[in-house]
């Protein structure tokens, strides 16, 4: 994959900018079929999908937002720090403007994304299912490599990237190969134009009780080195009793296992959306 394959995906969007409350979210649209959700993590955007977009475009309607405080979105208001509540009802309103409220829905979240899709489901009806990737707010422990080093400090652009390898080593990629020119563009930009405050929100917990609020199918899932989580200890914990939930851990990856491990979260995703389908 190269940074070319970005801007081609890109052009393949279409785009919609929805205001909530003076505000702007960012959307973007791809391929034809049931709307299906995918909401990125913290310190991203929509190009946290960028290796699956393609594959889901196939069979529904992707959806794909930069949540506010990200990328091409507004802020949500004057403070740099994280509300959770604002961030919801924003993303919540501005999705159910492009989509109807009434409209039954698939929804994936990656990571802090995980944490707003649980909350988001715990609010609206139509969710046919619910799928979380090394979703954030399960309150923990976490399995840590190494330090991460503040870009912000570094004083020339190969400092900048510097850092920022190092941190994708660190906390998103398992596999060195896997740290390519587009993770290393992707992750930099996305950092660079970030203004919400997510890790304070994604350390405090939350998800446990969200998810007892809905009652749709869900699917968890984990890289085995995902840095950010336990997963077998989550996989216990968050599924036991709960007969509409399962749980897998993709052997070999870490915390960005959708990007490492693409094709098979592709297809794990493409199953478990369309099994039931009419």
């Amino acid at each position: 994959m190269s940074n070319s394959f970005i801007t081609q995906l890109n052009a393949q969007a279409t785009r919609h900018r929805v205001e909530v409350q003076g505000r702007l979210v960012c959307w973007r649209q791809f391929g034809e079929g049931p709307p299906l959700v995918l909401l990125h993590g913290g310190h991203g955007s929509w190009l946290h999908w960028v290796r699956n977009i393609e594959a889901l475009a196939t069979r529904f309607t992707v959806w794909v937002p930069d949540l506010p405080g990200y990328g091409n979105s507004d802020d949500l208001g004057e403070s740099r720090s994280g509300d959770m509540a604002k961030l919801v009802h924003a993303t919540l309103s501005s999705l159910d403007t492009l989509v109807g409220p009434d409209t039954s829905i698939d929804l994936v979240g990656f990571s802090f994304g995980g944490l707003v899709a649980a909350q988001l489901a715990a609010q609206r009806q139509k969710i046919r299912h619910l799928v979380l990737l090394g979703p954030a707010g399960h309150g923990g422990r976490r399995r840590p490599r190494g330090e991460l080093q503040n870009w912000h400090r570094a004083k020339t652009p190969q400092a900048v990237q510097a850092c920022m390898r190092h941190n994708l080593e660190m906390h998103m990629l398992f596999d060195p190969a896997q740290l390519d020119d587009v993770a290393l563009q992707l992750h930099t930009e996305a950092c660079q134009r970030t203004r919400f405050r997510s890790r304070p929100i994604s350390m405090t917990g939350g998800l446990s009780e969200a998810l007892k609020l809905s009652q749709m199918p869900m699917l968890l899932i984990w890289g085995e080195h995902d840095v950010t989580a336990e997963p077998a200890v989550l996989v216990k914990s968050l599924t036991e009793g709960q007969p509409k939930r399962q749980a897998l851990i993709v052997p070999g990856v870490g915390h960005w296992v959708q990007y490492e491990s693409a094709d098979e979260i592709n297809r794990l995703l493409l199953e478990c959306l369309t099994k039931d389908a009419t």
